[in-house]
């Protein structure tokens, strides 16, 4: 009876603690709406989103270790595999990175906007709307002096493997003259460090729709985006590993070729990576 008596205490004990840095989360969100509307949206606005970021995931626990660098080509276009809404503090804190992103998000209350200022380009992922999208994702990345993330999957997984990348992601490759692609590779872990099993992974560290997994464990509980960022927070924070690979030729390759090819290097270095303990 104690232990369950402490048990409880504890659990009740985290949920408060997890409460208050959700809204401290919020409330740092807010702060930051008038700074964002006063700034243009530009390579500066790019650049604040870092700071935006590291500052909003402080109270969630958000930790980010980088390993090697990025290229300082331009335009240089990042490929990724995708596991949860961390990505999105990850990215901009590592690297300066903005993203490209699925429309729907565009029109969030709030996130949209945001989002919109800080450089993400939304494409509608559709087939019949293919030619828009590589019209927006074109333009954006001729103009972009920072680094662009795309998550070829398409949809967040549950971390126990790397989706099939969607070809159509490329079809800008031939569109862009001098576009380097570099793949990265993000694997989670606890705010220690500590390696979790796929189980614990898509329990408490992915986030993903269960209906949409061809592979691993399915969550017993599925969340939205900000339920997700509560129950990490209680959990005590989370540590974002990315690894910065070397940019790949793909000269010659039409694009079903070149999705295979990222694929592949991404798939196997995700699968070496994902169970690795690293002392830093």
């Amino acid at each position: 009876m104690k232990v369950m008596a402490d048990k409880c205490k504890t659990n009740i004990f985290d949920s408060t603690i997890a409460v208050f840095r959700a809204m401290l989360y919020v409330v740092l969100v807010i702060a930051h709406v008038p700074i964002i509307f006063l700034i243009p949206k530009s390579r500066l606005s790019v650049w604040y989103m870092r700071f935006f970021m590291w500052s909003t995931g402080l109270p969630v626990g958000v930790r980010v270790r980088t390993h090697g660098k990025l290229t300082k080509k331009r335009p240089l276009l990042c490929i990724a595999n995708h596991i949860s809404v961390f990505e999105f503090f990850a990215m901009p804190i590592g690297y300066g990175c903005s993203f490209v992103g699925k429309i729907d998000i565009a029109g969030y209350p709030l996130v949209g906007w945001i989002a919109k200022k800080f450089g993400v380009v939304f494409v509608d992922r559709r087939p019949s709307h293919a030619a828009e999208a590589l019209d927006a994702m074109t333009n954006q990345m001729h103009s972009a002096s920072y680094p662009v993330v795309v998550f070829p999957e398409g949809t967040t997984t549950n971390g126990a493997y790397v989706r099939e990348f969607k070809s159509a992601m490329f079809n800008m490759v031939e569109e862009i003259p001098g576009l380097t692609i570099q793949p990265l590779v993000i694997t989670y872990k606890t705010r220690r460090g500590k390696c979790v099993n796929d189980q614990v992974l898509a329990n408490d560290y992915a986030y993903f729709d269960n209906a949409k997994q061809t592979q691993g464990p399915k969550c017993e509980i599925e969340r939205s985006a900000f339920g997700q960022i509560y129950h990490v927070a209680k959990l005590g924070g989370i540590t974002v590993d990315i690894y910065a690979l070397e940019p790949v030729s793909l000269a010659g390759l039409d694009r079903k070729e070149i999705a295979k090819k990222l694929h592949e290097i991404v798939s196997n270095k995700y699968m070496e990576l994902k169970d690795k303990e690293i002392k830093r």
